[in-house]
């Protein structure tokens, strides 16, 4: 880099926190919860094949089963993640690059630094709640008595457990977030490095939208490889009855026991409604962002900057 290059800060604007927020939401309502939802009942649920998952999500109220911790978890969770890992990895990003660092390591850095600041400001509590949902007992229908909702039952985890009870397994999702971010990052420039080479493309000639979302999906299916850390973040956020449970879970010790209880197919139990759940994330943020980036642009008079995949 030039000394008389000077750096400048990417600009961090609303249209961009709309877009995401929209595409996000758009993304968990229609598809992404029921994958979450089938992909968290395995993982903690370890014995269950993906047919019992489905038998037995859908038990628990039918097609609404599928979309349990949807509301208001999962909503809360998709319109803020997106502004977080902006601004953070913005910041981070243009700090990296005045120590010296390039593109492509600035730009890792920034999304290491968003996914951990994703974990603990927003992601942590959200998780952690859409878990319970998911995985507790539902209550016998008591005559006169409504059940709990999912307030009532986030205000009683809170009166008995306080901020460490809402946020269990954050530490494990900051794991998760950091990891994603890093190998999705790298190994989507990797992919589309590859098909450049095979369709012919210079190395600044843009891609088509179906060769970012090719690329995207094997970026996103590939980080697959940390699914240990998410079944580690199930596994201490669950509410499923289970007696040789250790209590007061970290990472190191529900590591050891689902080792010890599963082995390592344990540790890798849900990875295939998490690979489908990456590339409905894909074809959303990828394939429908432009349609969408156009409308926000529209809207605002601003038109949002696209991000590289």
């Amino acid at each position: 880099m030039s000394a008389n290059t000077e750096l400048k800060k990417k600009p961090v604007n609303f249209s961009n926190i709309l877009l995401g927020a929209g595409l996000n939401m758009f993304e968990v309502t229609s598809l992404g919860q029921p994958l979450e939802v089938v992909k968290t009942t395995i993982a903690a649920n370890r014995q269950f094949s993906i047919l019992q998952a489905f038998k037995h999500v859908w038990s628990r109220g039918g097609v609404f089963g599928f979309y349990q911790g949807l509301i208001p978890w999962a909503w809360i969770e998709a319109s803020t993640k997106g502004a977080v890992l902006l601004f953070v990895s913005s910041e981070v990003e243009y700090r990296a690059r005045t120590f010296g660092a390039g593109n492509f390591t600035a730009g890792i850095t920034g999304g290491v630094f968003g996914g951990l600041a994703q974990a603990y400001l927003t992601m942590g509590f959200c998780t952690c709640m859409k878990t319970v949902e998911i995985t507790r007992a539902k209550q016998a229908v008591v005559p006169g008595q409504a059940p709990q909702s999912a307030f009532q039952v986030f205000l009683d985890i809170y009166r008995k457990e306080g901020i460490r009870g809402i946020n269990k397994g954050v530490n494990a999702v900051a794991i998760r977030q950091c990891t994603n971010w890093g190998s999705r990052f790298g190994l989507s420039r990797l992919a589309e490095q590859v098909i450049k080479k095979i369709s012919g493309k210079g190395e600044h000639d843009s891609l088509s939208v179906v060769e970012k979302i090719g690329s995207s999906m094997i970026g996103g299916g590939l980080s697959a490889w940390n699914q240990p850390i998410e079944v580690i973040r199930v596994e201490m956020q669950s509410k499923t009855n289970d007696p040789s449970r250790p209590k007061n879970l970290t990472v190191g010790k529900a590591f050891k026991y689902i080792y010890e209880q599963n082995g390592i197919k344990g540790l890798y139990r849900g990875v295939t409604p998490r690979i489908a759940l990456g590339v409905w994330q894909t074809v959303c943020m990828v394939g429908l962002g432009d349609i969408a980036r156009e409308f926000v642009g529209k809207l605002t008079g601003d038109i949002p900057q696209a991000k590289g995949h």
